[in-house]
């Protein structure tokens, strides 16, 4: 009986369909869920966003030996017939209704097209073939072979989440489609009939067997010879995929990088669509490309540096870093830490913030700089000092640990980076100015006054305060830029379907004037020649300027350096917690006892810029302006007191190595005759007569005057100056303690 329903079924089917009617139209196909793309600066990819591996393709871009070897395995009659193969359909729609497990296919590649487009969630029953085969008529009617072809290519599915022949080639091959060969395209065939069962990585036996199959089909249609077949088949044959492959400069895996994409684009922005389920749906579904800042190659040659200069170690330090362009604050290298794994070290150290130890000076001297210091100012930086705490004034801040530099240049306090110098320094200027100062030369979406608050602690110049390597990389881009601050941005484009999106427009702001930065940067120069970094020069006597820091107790090192290309800042630390990196196996091996931003920061920081370097041009900044008076004598009213000088000369460790540098303003001391009254002889009857000494002061004499006061906590103007008095003229001395003997009131 099965077989005369089978044999009459072609005529009856002729029948059924010889009168004209107009057929219920079927809805067009939907737009295909397509992977969102990630670039480089350069236009290299460099990571997808994905919910499915979706990557359609035009049928023109498929080899036609493709195109044959999935018609031959799977509607060897897909030319002939208009939707549905009779003989097969009814063939599997007798054994459905007999059996209800459903298991007889035999489907058209138009009726495997409607499936998928239109029966899904449908039981698969008899009443599911009979609408299968139904649809697949009516579709055939409209739409041509062509794209009906092109359509099954981009949505079957081919396992280890492939859908469509782009993502299959990809994943099992790393080749584009148009590189496939018949051997390849054989396999990819062979995994729709079950791709779980088939599965090359999971299952290779079964996967090879299926493999051998579909080649006994190409070479029964002649697609191959039978020579070429056996080859095929043999051991030493076609070897199936053993692992998940990706297209060669084309990267796919999540990194911090593209993670931090990701987060900007569904988080904290409106690029993708006014709602979070907007924003998903295009960024994973919506075929979107999405252009970056970031500089493949200048990232691996960060991950090298970092890789290379910072040993393996069992105590879990590890290290980051950011480097901007200076000209524009684009993003060109991150490195959130030892590699992303999902799961394990998925936190951006880049973006994590830590305590900065004594990089954060190079902020403070930004501050003293615009109230009117210049590096010829000198400073006492003698070491241990205690302080005022403006936010706790009953318990001081002391500095017991350091180097100690009695009064000095800011010059020479800077590239030595001393503490007491710079503490007392920053309530010079005002610690509340300083923070205004970090504000504006570090702004970014990541630090704004909303999202983070920086307190005005006595210890900020030694780095009570946490920022992260992007807030440091931010706030030293503007000093390197002239005082031209660009908020660090990387998303460069976003283009979808339809057009443009979203373009980045430079906004470069001048927050501060560009004598303040030169004058700064020629500075933060001594540091690479004279200072805490003079170890570590750039290849080629290339110009550059930064800053050291080392954190209490050595729980974190910092080095942040830049050029007139590119700035910046490298972290190093455990990031489970503030631990001392005194002592450890592996650095005391390789010749470093404790970590201070001198040794693996910089170290880290010269290898990475050398090789990013290598091709650029050696630049220099514009010389910095010339001192418009003579050096004064910084001082912190309430902690240092000061006295005129009368007569005399002040002592050189008072005044410290001052040189006039305005012509026509020399200091000169005014001499005053000093009276010393005649000493009184007292006899006593009896004894000797000792004839009278005279002894008479040589040290100078002094007037001591109000030192007034700092400045106020509500003064937010950088630019009102700062105090100061002429070092030949005045003498400061410490309030608590008093003139010393070696100086007297008159």
């Amino acid at each position: 009986m099965t077989a005369g329903i089978v044999g009459a079924a072609p005529h009856v089917w002729k029948m059924a369909n010889a009168h004209e009617e107009t057929p219920v139209k079927l809805p067009g196909f939907i737009g295909l869920s397509n992977r969102t793309k990630m670039l480089d600066s350069a236009g290299q990819q460099v990571g997808v966003f994905e919910f499915e591996n979706s990557q359609p393709i035009a049928i023109d871009q498929v080899p036609p030996h493709v195109v044959a070897t999935f018609l031959a395995v799977e509607d060897s009659s897909f030319e002939k017939h208009k939707g549905v193969n009779l003989r097969a359909l009814v063939r599997a729609t007798l054994s459905n209704f007999q059996y209800s497990t459903g298991r007889q296919g035999a489907s058209t590649i138009t009726q495997q097209v409607v499936k998928n487009e239109y029966l899904a969630g449908l039981p698969r029953d008899g009443r599911y073939k009979i609408l299968q085969a139904r649809y697949a008529v009516m579709l055939e009617k409209t739409t041509p072979k062509k794209a009906i072809v092109e359509r099954y290519l981009n949505t079957v599915f081919f396992g280890n989440n492939a859908y469509g022949i782009q993502a299959a080639s990809e994943v099992y091959f790393g080749k584009k489609v148009a590189e496939l060969s018949v051997a390849e395209s054989a396999f990819l065939v062979g995994l729709v009939q079950a791709p779980s069962s088939y599965d090359p990585i999971n299952r290779p036996v079964a996967s090879k067997r299926r493999f051998n199959q579909v080649i006994d089909r190409l070479v029964q249609v002649e697609l191959v010879t039978k020579e070429e077949g056996v080859a095929l088949q043999a051991e030493t044959g076609f070897q199936v995929p053993e692992t998940k492959r990706e297209v060669p400069q084309q990267g796919t895996n999540r990194t911090y990088f593209t993670e931090m994409v990701r987060d900007h684009l569904l988080n904290k922005s409106t690029i993708l669509g006014a709602t979070y389920q907007e924003r998903f749906n295009m960024l994973y579904r919506g075929g979107i490309t999405v252009t970056t800042t970031l500089d493949a190659k200048a990232q691996a040659q960060a991950e090298e540096a970092a890789k290379k200069n910072l040993p393996a170690n069992k105590t879990g330090i590890q290290s980051s870093m950011v480097s901007v362009d200076t000209a524009t604050g684009a993003l060109r290298a991150l490195v959130g830490g030892p590699g992303f794994v999902a799961g394990r070290t998925e936190v951006n150290l880049a973006l994590r913030r830590r305590q900065t130890g004594s990089t954060i000076k190079m902020f403070v001297l930004t501050a003293a700089l615009e109230a009117g210091v210049q590096a010829s100012d000198i400073i006492d930086g003698t070491l241990p000092c205690t302080l005022p705490n403006p936010g706790l004034p009953e318990e001081p801040f002391k500095i017991t640990k350091g180097v100690s530099n009695p009064v000095a240049t800011l010059e020479a306090q800077t590239y030595l980076s001393i503490n007491c110098a710079y503490a007392r320094l920053a309530q010079i200027v005002g610690l509340n100015r300083v923070v205004n100062t970090m504000y504006r030369v570090a702004s970014s979406s990541y630090l704004t006054r909303e999202n983070y608050k920086i307190q005005p602690y006595a210890s900020f110049s030694t780095g009570a305060n946490e920022f992260s390597p992007f807030d440091i990389a931010s706030g030293a881009q503007t000093v390197a830029n002239g005082g031209i601050h660009h908020e660090p941005y990387f998303i460069e484009k976003v283009e979808g379907p339809s057009g443009v999106l979203y373009q980045h427009q430079l906004a470069p702001q001048q927050v501060i004037s560009k004598e303040v930065a030169d004058a700064e940067v020629d500075i933060l120069k001594k540091t690479m020649t004279l200072g805490t970094a003079r170890r570590t020069p750039l290849a080629n006597n290339r110009p550059s300027a930064g800053k050291t820091g080392t954190q209490d107790e050595n729980t974190n090192a910092w080095f942040v350096g830049f050029t007139k290309q590119l700035t910046t800042a490298v972290w190093v630390g455990d990031p489970k917690g503030y631990t001392p990196m005194v002592n450890i196996p592996e650095f005391r091996a390789d010749g470093v006892a404790r970590v201070t931003g001198n040794t693996y920061p910089v170290r880290i920081w010269k290898a990475f810029m050398d090789a990013a370097h290598k091709d650029l041009p050696n630049v220099d900044w514009d010389a910095p302006p010339k001192p418009t008076r003579n050096p004064m004598r910084l001082y912190l009213p309430g902690l240092d007191c000061i006295a005129e000088l009368v007569s005399g000369k002040l002592p050189r460790t008072a005044t410290g190595p001052v040189t006039t540098v305005v012509p026509g303003t020399t200091t000169t001391t005014v001499p005053v005759p000093v009276t010393v009254a005649p000493p009184t002889v007292t006899t006593i009857p009896g004894a000797p007569v000792i004839a009278p000494t005279t002894t008479v002061f040589k040290g100078p004499i002094v007037r001591v005057v109000d030192p007034g006061t700092t400045i106020a906590p509500t003064d937010l103007n950088p630019l009102t100056p700062i105090v100061g008095v002429d070092p030949l003229r005045t003498f400061v001395y410490s309030c608590a303690k008093g003139l010393p003997a070696s100086v007297r009131a008159g």
